[in-house]
């Protein structure tokens, strides 16, 4: 078995290799010398020149870098005309932006491939138009009623149902009513279910065990359906790129709410470095499936924040490149490394108020993620 610490390496290692790699490709494509391009970060062990650029491995096995000709401003000046021409500064705006760009739709792409992987593996989700009983947990009301795995629930109460989120939503109401103070409280009525087979009568519990829900049963209105071998590829990728968007959305989403809660001097609930490494490890020992899948989030998480317009970051060099329409080049470059050097500082605080964090957590449960959004709902 191999340990937890090596693939926790290889995957943090593969996300920012990936991203580096697609600095590369799109600077080749440009026509700008990439001088060195290094996996892991110096001291370098070992490096072969091939055409113009050095090709090295370093000591430290963390990711990678790529040098392009002409990015800092104090080696420009050094630079003959015929060097100039393929040097970063000298390219128009629009390549230097792709270059720029490049990291980050490798994150994105990596992520979709994850995700393309997992659906290849577990099938394409389709709704069914029914609700089916995944499962039924033991000593829980479901149980006790006589409701089965596989049954299909046709009503709740007499109204029909053939959405999870129809029955989540009706059961709720039927859970919550307001009491003569203006409260809302749990009420213990008895629900009653309709399936295909019977009818059966159903008291939610106040106080349910974690994960079991108050009736005790996973249902789902989605299977996951197998199409012929040429068609799987096609499907799974459409998929994982609807996935990787809805994560994209969801980690944005996530990104202002923490920036809103230090605002407001309230220690954002983000996972770093510490807590990277935990829940890879923990999505290690699940196994293969739920570690390419974890995978796929970190790529599409490490692909929106370098979108940010923040200094350091991909998006906030895309910033500086367009404000050297209004500001000279070389005033522009000399603020954006003042600004850039505040920028590393607070991302490094940061860094360190959510490492505290991890480490006040590091003990408690993790919750693994289901992949499926929507798809096995408890209650």
């Amino acid at each position: 078995m191999v340990p937890s610490f090596i693939i926790v390496l290889i995957v943090i290692s593969l996300l920012i290799f990936v991203h580096e790699l697609g600095h590369f490709l799109a600077a080749k494509k440009a026509g700008i010398k990439v001088e060195e391009f290094g996996f892991g970060y110096p001291p370098r062990l070992l490096g072969k020149k091939i055409g113009e650029t050095i090709y090295s491995i370093n000591l430290i096995p963390f990711g990678g870098f790529v040098r392009l000709l002409g990015q800092e401003l104090s080696e420009r000046k050094k630079l003959d005309k015929n060097q100039a021409k393929k040097a970063f500064f000298s390219k128009s705006k629009k390549k230097r932006a792709l270059v720029l760009l490049a990291g980050i739709i490798g994150n994105l792409l990596l992520g979709i491939l994850a995700f393309s992987i997992i659906y290849t593996k577990l099938g394409i989700p389709q709704k069914t138009g029914q609700i089916k009983i995944i499962e039924v947990a033991e000593n829980s009301p479901a149980k006790e009623s006589g409701l089965k795995s596989n049954d299909i629930i046709l009503s709740l109460d007499g109204e029909k149902v053939n959405r999870v989120d129809k029955f989540i939503f009706l059961l709720e109401e039927k859970e919550v009513k307001e009491s003569e103070s203006g409260n809302e409280v749990l009420t213990n009525e008895e629900v009653v279910i309709e399936t295909e087979k019977d009818f059966y009568v159903l008291k939610p519990r106040s106080n349910p065990p974690e994960g079991k829900g108050r009736l005790g049963v996973i249902v789902s209105d989605t299977e996951n359906v197998f199409y012929p071998w040429w068609k799987m590829p096609f499907l799974a990728a459409f998929h994982g790129t609807k996935e990787a968007l809805v994560w994209s959305l969801m980690i944005l989403q996530g990104i202002f709410i923490m920036f809103g809660q230090l605002f407001s001097g309230i220690t954002p609930q983000v996972a770093g470095p510490v807590g990277i490494i935990q829940l890879t490890s923990q999505a290690a020992q699940r196994g293969i499936l739920d570690l390419i899948q974890f995978t796929g989030i970190l790529s599409i998480n490490l692909a929106v924040l370098n979108l940010l317009p923040f200094p350091a970051l991909d998006g906030g060099h895309l910033v500086f490149l367009f404000l050297s329409r209004i500001i000279k080049e070389e005033k522009r470059e000399k603020i954006e490394q003042k600004i850039n050097l505040v920028g590393f500082i607070l991302l490094l605080g940061l860094m360190v108020l959510v490492t505290i964090g991890d480490f006040s957590r590091i003990f408690k449960e993790f919750t693994p993620f289901t992949f499926l959004k929507g798809v096995f709902k408890v209650k």
